[in-house]
């Protein structure tokens, strides 16, 4: 199966990007056939930013992300959102990569399950 999660929300301030996160690796651990897609858009394309320092005892986002692609999950990000909060030349957490809305539709068209936060 291949479930497909598109995140919009910035990765701090609110817990959606957390949240769909956490599932994500749940599915990985629980499910090991799902095939995990993780697109970030809007401000949520913030949450590929490498170097991420969050206090002692509070999520970080980076090591989420890492733990999904190390599991073998892909994780793009829309360009168009990077470009609009001037991130087109910032480097970006080993193994995420900017992407386009053409690759999102066809994500979309191809997978079982789409889950939005």
């Amino acid at each position: 199966m291949k479930t497909l999660f598109i995140i919009n929300d910035a990765p701090y301030g609110t817990e959606k990007m957390y949240n769909a996160l956490r599932l994500a690796m749940a599915l990985q651990k629980e499910e090991s056939g799902t095939e995990v897609l993780i697109f970030l858009m809007a401000d949520a394309v913030a949450g590929a930013m490498p170097s991420q320092n969050t206090a002692q005892g509070y999520y970080n986002i980076e090591r989420m992300i890492s733990a999904v692609i190390n599991k073998g999950g892909t994780v793009k990000l829309c360009g168009t959102c990077m470009d609009a909060r001037g991130l087109k030349d910032l480097a970006l957490i080993a193994g995420t990569e900017r992407s386009t809305m053409v690759e999102l539709a066809n994500w979309t068209v191809s997978a079982d399950k789409v889950l939005t936060f």
